[in-house]
């Protein structure tokens, strides 16, 4: 996963089509053909739809593009914002990259499945 911080985020990169996707959008109803980059936003760090969005997103409609977690993202998320789909993270004013990416390395296998390894780790062992 890639980590920015909010200075170096831009809203609507140029020459990408971003899609700002609100955190009640039903992504099923988006035409994502021609979209390079879909931001979600967390308003605040206790609510999670972003997540399923991005599951969603990855699972069900096979999005293949940038799925960028913006707003407020915490460096304790991060993993399991990698898990569910997300490939970058805006960090808030005053966190450092550094400490954010050193979740990474923390964990470094899981149980169950998830977007980017779908079997459950024992089935990866078999």
């Amino acid at each position: 996963m890639k980590i920015i911080a909010a200075s170096a985020h831009s809203a609507g990169a140029e020459g990408q089509n971003v899609l700002e996707l609100a955190n009640d959008a039903d992504p099923l109803v988006q035409n994502l053909a021609d979209v390079a980059r879909i931001d979600l936003h967390f308003p605040k760090f206790t609510d999670g739809r972003a997540y399923s969005q991005a599951r969603l997103l990855r699972q069900r409609l096979k999005f293949a593009g940038e799925i960028r977690a913006t707003g407020d993202v915490l460096i304790d998320q991060l993993v399991q914002m990698a898990r569910c789909g997300f490939d970058v993270a805006v960090l808030r004013e005053g966190v450092d990259v550094a400490d954010a990416q050193r979740q990474f390395d923390r964990f470094h296998a899981f149980y169950q499945g998830d977007v980017a390894h779908p079997l459950p780790h024992f089935r990866d062992a078999a």
